[in-house]
């Protein structure tokens, strides 16, 4: 089957930076099919109302990242609205400093539905809520009056939730600028529900609510917001966190990691005792963000004790029905599969067209496991790296022998971020409550 040139470039020019493509997925995922089945249950049960949260568990480059994009194309697939945003110093799940707020907006802002899978889709989604309630109703001769008495009667399950009254009344003044075509104020009901308004007297100015989505609320907005996807008509909400590490090793303030970590016991709690409806919920993170006992999640022994892994699992069994997803090695089998996969996007679909032999793939996986030793079988991200950039030299000088670039090539495994973070970092302006470490001494 022909690949279309934007997924083919998509994919290898990603692949080729050490980066996750957005798009193509499909042409070159293997192996993870227990992981995978894992999921799509969850998703089964968040379309019949419940909620679900996992940490997807991994060494650096072990594909982590690429098994959260995975999801959230099938998710889409499914008809979920999909948010996706990756942790910073500066967008954290608590902060005092607006750095919690950050973190929902840039998940709102990249909310993604099948239709706008590249993100931006909050307009789209409240769109077809109000113009759905607007067409019901007009088809039953109703008038402007009874549109709003529609919109406020299939409202009434998310006033009842905490924030739900300021939620449907923005909603409603969404409906307002959408009947009277005021741009003007159908944009400020979707900045307030971006939680882009850091002023509650701006938001009292524009829409006459008397709140904003502030640092303490995010959670509660999420579930509000899952609510009201699920009465758009969609099968629910998938919350796609990446890059948690930082929370355990680029947050330097004790009392911040723990603030961030009760945030995250909450989530866990509602999500394991049915406290929460439609939403689920993926964390990204290093097996140091979980392990860690000094600065990682079983630093914080309530997580620990709800985290810790069956243990009777064993003797080549494994348990994927808690909240921790630990990612498997790929096995040498598909990892031929992953290289023969890129090949094939890479010649577009066209066999005619591959550059390297069936021979030649193997004799690159033997490279990579004399030069990387067991992180060959731990980092696929090296060694789709690394094979991308061959091919690339390949397409470039026809003229060249690929065992020739290979013995002049070593194969290099990328570092541990997590590995290099300095021990004692300084006060950043980013951090206004500062760090646990010591910063002066005098005797």
């Amino acid at each position: 089957m022909e690949i279309r040139p934007r997924e083919r470039d998509a994919v290898i020019q990603s692949l080729r930076a050490g980066v996750v493509p957005r798009i193509g997925l499909q042409h070159i995922q293997v192996g993870r099919k227990d992981e995978v089945t894992a999921l799509l249950q969850d998703l089964e049960r968040i379309e019949h109302g419940s909620a679900t949260v996992r940490f997807v568990i991994g060494r650096f480059g072990a594909g982590k990242t690429f098994f959260l994009n995975l999801l959230r194309a099938i998710a889409l697939e499914r008809r979920f609205v999909v948010l996706t945003a990756d942790v910073t110093t500066t967008r954290r799940l608590y902060g005092s400093g607006g750095q919690a707020r950050a973190l929902y907006a840039e998940l709102l802002r990249n909310a993604a539905i099948r239709a706008k899978p590249e993100g931006g889709a909050l307009a789209s989604v409240v769109e077809r809520w109000v113009s759905s309630v607007d067409q019901a109703v007009r088809d039953a001769n109703g008038t402007d009056a009874d549109v709003v008495r529609a919109m406020r009667q299939r409202l009434r399950p998310i006033q009842d939730l905490v924030s739900g009254y300021d939620f449907t009344a923005v909603l409603a003044k969404y409906f307002d600028g959408y009947q009277a075509d005021d741009e003007r104020l159908m944009t400020a009901a979707l900045r307030w529900l971006r939680g882009q308004y850091a002023s509650k007297l701006e938001a009292r100015q524009d829409l006459g609510v008397r709140s904003i989505i502030d640092d303490d609320a995010i959670y509660d907005y999420l579930k509000l917001f899952a609510a009201f996807v699920k009465l758009a008509g969609y099968a629910g909400l998938l919350v796609n966190l990446d890059e948690l590490g930082v929370l355990s090793h680029r947050l330097n303030n004790a009392q911040a990691r723990n603030a961030n970590y009760e945030m995250i016991l909450r989530i866990v709690n509602d999500c394991l005792q049915g406290n929460a409806s439609g939403i689920g919920f993926l964390f990204g993170g290093t097996d140091a963000f979980l392990e860690d006992r000094r600065r990682g999640l079983f630093s914080y022994e309530a997580l620990a004790t709800r985290l810790a892994e069956n243990s009777l699992a064993g003797a080549g069994l494994r348990d994927l029905s808690g909240p921790v997803i630990r990612l498997a090695n790929l096995s040498p089998e598909e990892l031929y599969v992953l290289l023969h996969n890129i090949r094939h996007v890479q010649a577009g679909g066209d066999p005619a067209r591959y550059l390297l032999t069936d021979d030649a793939l193997q004799a690159f996986m033997l490279h990579c496991s004399r030069t990387l030793g067991a992180e060959y079988f731990r980092t696929p991200r090296d060694t789709a790296k690394a094979f991308v950039g061959l091919l690339s030299l390949l397409e470039q000088h026809p003229e060249a022998r690929w065992q020739d670039i290979l013995a002049a090539t070593p194969v290099e495994s990328s570092p541990d971020p997590a590995s290099t973070a300095p021990e004692t970092p300084e006060m950043r302006p980013d951090d206004p409550e500062g760090t646990d470490e010591l910063a002066t001494f005098r005797l």
